[in-house]
């Protein structure tokens, strides 16, 4: 009983820490903020990028983690194991060299800001449309990557197991959401895209999408 609860507390950790994610994240809360504080909304991705982390640290702190092994693996398979969370690593900074990582963080905003050269309708973020590099065969390939990363481990336990389950769903989820943000701004374009290339698991077998990056 007690690990049903455990687990049922967790689980709904995570729900409100995706429900509120997504919430900061909407349009309509940034359009908010922008009515509220106009410019200053340029401070906001920064802001929503902390809260998310402390927010991930507070569940981790005092969420419950029941002592239960799903598995340990023994040498060599351990070892075998932590090449494709490489690998998974690799790609993940592979898709940020096709982003503006101060963009994603938020310090080129507050850079713009800094020099009266920001702009409210930009919200939180002056976006182009990526799709070179990895994003020519996944729509989502830093979720793609960090799923990999998360799944190869040589141990694991329960409390890290229902993470990244929680995590694969809302990565599919939060895609969805994205992607109709996406398809509002750029239309036409980003459709084509969806229906050629792959949302976040690689598989179809299809030549790679070339559109430039600025577009």
């Amino acid at each position: 009983m007690n690990l049903i609860l455990d687990v049922s507390l967790i689980i709904f950790l995570y729900i409100l820490f995706g429900l509120s994610h997504s919430f900061l994240s909407s349009k309509k809360v940034k359009e908010l903020v922008v009515e509220k504080f106009g410019n200053l909304i340029a401070f906001y991705r920064l802001f929503y990028n902390i809260l998310s982390v402390l927010f991930l640290l507070i569940i981790f702190e005092i969420a419950p983690h029941p002592d239960v092994t799903i598995y340990d693996l023994k040498s060599p398979y351990d070892f075998i194991i932590l090449i494709p969370q490489f690998l998974g690593l690799i790609g993940f900074f592979w898709c940020f060299n096709y982003l503006c990582v101060s963009e994603v963080i938020g310090l080129a905003q507050i850079k713009r800001w800094l020099n009266n050269e920001y702009e409210e309708d930009e919200l939180d973020e002056k976006t182009t449309l990526n799709i070179n590099g990895p994003y020519k065969f996944i729509r989502h390939p830093i979720y793609f990557f960090s799923i990999i990363f998360l799944i190869a481990r040589p141990t694991m336990d329960l409390f890290y197991l229902i993470s990244i389950i929680c995590a694969m769903v809302y990565f599919y989820i939060g895609s969805i959401y994205e992607e109709k943000k996406l398809v509002e701004r750029y239309g036409e374009l980003y459709i084509q895209y969806q229906s050629f290339v792959p949302r976040i698991l690689p598989l179809k077998i299809f030549k790679p999408y070339k559109v430039d990056k600025n577009i």
